[in-house]
């Protein structure tokens, strides 16, 4: 979800993990849908659009820029967590680009992330199991861009297992959010073929696909 899932050295993650003895009241127990749940899909999709840019470029600092606005406005958190967890973001990515990624470093942070996010919302239930699960839709995107998996189901199945673990709703409802993010993916993955060039329409169609992923995916968890 927060991860470019690519692959075009850097050490362990430095912010300290955060502590999970349990979920803090947030706003689940309020009226009206969790912040979890209550995201802009324009607005979301078009910023992870942009951090794709940047970390296909390995623009380390926009991405960090890019990658606070996407988890304020996709997760909802207070702004000190939210600089935290870009920070784990940025860390994770920059672990996964590197040759060879180093997938348990990227797990680590991210699992760091999902603690933030349980702190925050009290979801997901297990970080470490959210962490695991992202990083495993990056390397099921890394196999798909390599031509090693046979076509986009095992990257839809991947991205759906995922946000049916984070959101706690059945696979199946969120296919569609799945397959427009996958599609985003493979655009993403033509215009790095074609040289990364910021003036290529490409970006606009992963722009594009990536707002109709998110909007599926809206869509999903307010059944």
């Amino acid at each position: 979800m927060t991860g470019s899932g690519g692959g075009c050295g850097l050490g362990e993650c430095t912010v300290a993990e955060a502590r999970v003895g349990g979920p803090t009241p947030g706003p689940r127990g309020s009226a009206g849908p969790s912040r979890l749940r209550s995201f802009n899909p324009l607005q979301v999709g078009a910023l992870e659009s942009a951090l794709w840019v940047a970390y296909y470029r390995r623009d380390w600092a926009r991405f960090l820029v890019l990658s606070v606005r996407v988890v304020r406005g996709g997760f909802g958190m207070d702004w000190i967590r939210t600089v935290q967890g870009a920070w784990l973001v940025l860390r994770a990515n920059q672990l996964w680009a590197h040759k060879p990624a180093d997938a348990a470093g990227a797990r680590r942070c991210m699992r760091r992330f999902y603690a933030l996010l349980r702190l925050a919302h009290g979801e997901p239930v297990d970080p470490a199991r959210a962490a695991e699960l992202e990083v495993e839709w990056w390397a099921v995107h890394r196999a798909h861009q390599r031509g090693d998996d046979g076509g986009a189901q095992p990257l839809v199945d991947a991205l759906s297992r995922l946000y049916a673990f984070v959101y706690g709703i059945d696979e199946v409802a969120l296919w569609p959010a799945a397959e427009y993010r996958a599609r985003a993916m493979d655009i993403s993955d033509r215009w790095v073929g074609e040289g990364c060039a910021l003036d290529s329409p490409l970006i606009v169609a992963e722009r594009a696909a990536l707002i109709r992923s998110y909007a599926a995916l809206l869509a999903a968890v307010h059944r």
